[in-house]
């Protein structure tokens, strides 16, 4: 079996996708592209905290950079997001099997049985 590593490109994204102001980072990405001094203005923590999460969005590939003059401009990329996207539909697939077969045992315990016919004494 071999050893996985938070390098690998799946598991870079997951890695990354793990921390809340990395997905902040991205979320705020969505509307558009902006440099990484806009991006920090946005968040309570350090710049150089917010530079070394987009080094690492940039490192899973989650972010494109591109450096006019002295900015460095991040913009989204969804490409890796496909990934996880794929990863999740294995379980998705699965909870709605389970779902499925829940509600047939729970609507065919709660159906009205059958009635019988009454028994005449004699």
């Amino acid at each position: 079996m071999r050893k996985l590593s938070v390098t690998d490109p799946p598991n870079a994204v997951f890695s990354a996708l793990a921390d809340p102001t990395r997905r902040a980072v991205l979320d705020l990405l969505r509307t558009g592209s902006l440099p990484a001094g806009q991006i920090a203005e946005r968040f309570s923590v350090s710049r150089p905290a917010i530079s070394r999460h987009l080094r690492l969005l940039y490192r899973a590939r989650l972010v494109d950079e591109t450096r006019v003059s002295r900015q460095r401009i991040y913009t989204l990329n969804v490409a890796p997001l496909q990934t996880v996207d794929r990863w999740l539909s294995q379980y998705r697939a699965f909870w709605e099997m389970s779902l499925k077969s829940l509600k047939l045992v729970v609507e065919t315990e709660n159906a009205p049985r059958a009635r019988r016919p009454k028994r005449r004494s004699h």
